[in-house]
């Protein structure tokens, strides 16, 4: 028998998502393959997967120096957040309250309110305090099953601000079992102090934010929101241009609230990842499509600002995307880390399948956030990334809607949640 540091046995289920010869998994019939082993087993070695099948098949080959029992639960690749904002200096309930009375969201930006009251109280932050809160922030993630997470800046939107947003994150993650991805988002809105200046600030990021976040080795992509009160098209071409010029692969906010060609660009620009889309129209999607672009939906910012705009999941997935689900936490139109809230909504209000969404939340956020060699699906000789459900199939992660169902997680070949406690 072979030695292995961890074994896992007993499973109801383990969802693998693998197969396919390409990364993600595109359409329809790709999308709805998990090849899930009953009575599953999985032997972690050195961190990674040392050998994956029926219980009966690993214990006759493997003893292990720990063995965790999963009997009527379930083990998924552990999830990955492929669009969060968790570095902002505090909530805005005040706002919620206002839309619950009437008021819009860019009725609320328009009146300085949005990402600009985040700004101003960003700005008046320390590094050491964000950093801080970035850190417990990612713990509730962690509690919730997500292993890996794309963290983006954009709510300082001076050089300074950006800057230290940046690397509070990159601080706050430090010492935290997630991989965290930094994306530069200076590009979020023009601030209020270069309102009639838009020129001015695209020039700022161009030609000062984007080169010292670059030569700081600070972000691995540059983003940008392509909405009215936001950029325009050839606005964001150029920022994300100059982004490509010094090292970062573009991403995109886009469509969230009109078809603005934003996902249009995204294709024209090989984005990696293309967020929202909420009123994409077809012609977006097919351009996705045709250049590998992957599509994160964010049905909890649908939801809590009020269904006005949904995207079109089932269309996405007829043309061929490779969709990706993701929770947009931010303080203000998406203050959730639970991803498995997010499942649910993909189910419940976008349409999509309980396969579907287990992949969306896997393999395809897994590619668009750059780390489709480490994570995303479970394989022999990968990095052992799990997530234990107390549930006796996935099915049940979209059906138990608000419920954490996270028993374990495993980062690394290393347990650092077991019976819903970050050990």
């Amino acid at each position: 028998m072979k030695s292995a540091d961890l074994l896992l046995l007993g499973a109801s289920q383990v969802v693998t998502v693998d197969g396919g010869r390409a990364h993600a998994k595109r359409g329809a019939k790709e999308m709805n393959d998990l090849r899930v082993i009953e009575d599953g087993a999985i032997a972690v070695r050195r961190g990674r997967i040392a050998d994956i099948g029926t219980t009966n098949h690993i214990t006759a080959r493997w003893r292990g120096l720990e063995r965790i029992h999963c009997r009527g639960r379930t083990i998924l690749p552990g999830f990955v957040d492929a669009h969060t904002h968790p570095v902002f200096a505090k909530y805005r309930a005040d706002e919620f309250a206002r839309r619950c009375r009437g008021a819009d969201y860019e009725e609320i930006l328009a009146t300085g309110g949005g990402i600009h009251a985040s700004a101003r109280a960003l700005r008046a932050c320390s590094q050491d305090e964000l950093a801080r809160d970035v850190h417990e922030r990612l713990d509730r993630m962690l509690l919730h099953g997500t292993v890996a997470v794309e963290a983006k800046s954009g709510y300082g939107l001076t050089v300074e601000s950006e800057l230290k947003s940046l690397r509070a994150i990159r601080q706050g993650a430090a010492k935290h079992p997630l991989t965290v991805v930094r994306t530069f988002l200076g590009a979020h809105v023009v601030p209020e102090e270069y309102k009639r200046d838009r020129a001015g600030y695209v020039r700022l990021v161009i030609e000062t934010m984007i080169p010292r976040v670059a030569k700081q080795r600070l972000a691995k992509f540059c983003d940008v929101f392509v909405e009215r009160g936001a950029f325009s098209i050839a606005e964001a071409r150029a920022i994300l241009l100059a982004g490509r010029r010094h090292g970062m692969r573009p991403k995109v906010h886009a469509d969230q609230f009109r078809d603005r060609g934003g996902a249009r660009l995204a294709a024209d620009v090989r984005a990696i990842s293309v967020e929202h889309v909420d009123a994409t129209r077809r012609a977006g999607m097919r351009a996705l499509a045709g250049a590998g672009v992957v599509p994160v939906l964010l049905p909890s910012a649908s939801l809590f600002t009020g269904l006005k705009h949904i995207p079109n999941a089932r269309a996405l997935i007829e043309e061929g995307c490779a969709v990706a689900l993701a929770t947009d936490y931010n303080p203000g139109t998406s203050p959730t880390e639970n991803l498995q809230l997010v499942a649910s909504l993909g189910c419940s209000l976008l349409g999509m399948t309980p396969e579907e969404v287990v992949t969306a939340i896997t393999r395809n956020a897994a590619v668009a956030t750059g780390l489709a060699e480490t994570h995303g699906r479970i394989a022999t000789g990968r990095h052992a990334h799990l997530v234990v459900l107390d549930a006796p199939s996935y099915e049940h992660l979209p059906y138990r809607m608000g419920t954490n169902l996270v028993w374990g997680v495993v980062v690394g070949g290393r347990v650092v949640v077991r019976e819903g406690r970050i050990l």
